[in-house]
């Protein structure tokens, strides 16, 4: 059997009203290519019939397409290293299943590859999301970028590309808490973005609620920077020399006013606003003991029902 030169590595969480248009489109474009190649679609719990529809791809291209089938939800960024580790192409690319990332893209991509970019982004254009989505994202970037120093352009973006070196590196690392585009920027040596069309999801809905978003963010900040914890402690030091500054305030003004209630109110603001700093820095301690948790724990990170090979 012919190695393939590429990876297409797509994970599906129920996406039974878009996986025929995708299968449709993406396949001509990779025969179009004149190069060998695999799909790798991994089933992440899907309660539709995903499984079957993607059965019923292997069973069309037995040698080019593999199915991953989790037995449960495990999440998009584990489906997608599910799919790294079954990797044998030169060059991985990922995409979603729900047809917002153009299939035909891909050509793009492996051009920019094989100039010699070990990494390459696809950064969105005229994006078809809602305005909330699209401010949130640049200010998303810009905390981000200065709290990690990581620089990706559209963090959202699945539509990506990935040397057979850096899915590796990936692979090995075996973070049960991790940011795919992230943490391969950090293995990139010649990352490169390019700009990609984004289509309006026609089928379905996003998987990604408020609250996966602010838990993904959770997981890019305390995977890839201290910096929360160090931001915490200023904060803290900060707060203690004022504390220091208020009591000496409130003992001059005992020794030279006297007792007085007036300021009863004031105390009560301050005591809330320290209580209030202290919890928020207790969380983000707790965000990265969780992060060693997760680590020490000897349980997998997903858990394959059945492989389609």
């Amino acid at each position: 059997m012919t190695m393939p030169y590429l990876t297409v590595v797509i994970p599906v969480y129920n996406e039974a009203g878009n996986l025929y248009k995708l299968y449709d489109r993406l396949m001509p474009v990779l025969d179009g290519l004149g190069k060998p190649f695999e799909v790798i679609f991994t089933n992440d719990g899907s309660k539709d019939d995903s499984f079957k529809i993607l059965k019923s791809f292997y069973d069309q291209r037995p040698t080019q397409i593999r199915v991953i089938d989790f037995n449960g939800n495990f999440g998009q960024h584990m489906a997608i290293m599910a799919g790294f580790s079954k990797m044998r192409g030169e060059v991985a690319i990922t995409l979603d299943a729900d047809l917002q990332n153009p299939p035909e893209e891909i050509p793009n991509l492996l051009a920019a590859f094989e100039q010699g970019h070990d990494y390459v982004e696809g950064v969105r254009q005229n994006r078809q999301d809602t305005s909330f989505r699209r401010y949130a994202s640049r200010l998303n970037n810009k905390i981000r970028h200065f709290l990690t120093k990581v620089r990706l352009e559209d963090q959202g973006s699945m539509l990506r590309a990935y040397s057979k070196r850096i899915v590796e590196l990936m692979v090995q690392s075996n973070e049960p808490s991790t940011y795919i585009p992230a943490l391969a920027y950090s293995f990139s040596i010649n990352p490169i973005s390019i700009p990609v069309h984004h289509s309006a999801r026609e089928v379905g809905e996003s998987k990604y609620t408020l609250f996966k978003l602010l838990r993904l963010n959770f997981d890019l900040m305390t995977g890839f920077s201290t910096m929360p914890l160090q931001i915490f402690t200023m904060v803290g030091m900060g707060v203690s020399v004022l504390s220091v500054l208020l009591v000496v305030v409130l003992i001059l003004r005992r020794i030279f006013i006297g007792p007085e209630v007036e300021g009863v109110f004031t105390l009560f603001a301050i005591m809330y606003l320290l209580i209030g700093i202290l919890l928020m820095g207790l969380g983000i301690v707790g965000e990265y003991v969780g992060r060693i948790y997760q680590d020490v724990r000897p349980r997998p990170l997903y858990v394959v029902r059945e492989t389609l090979e």
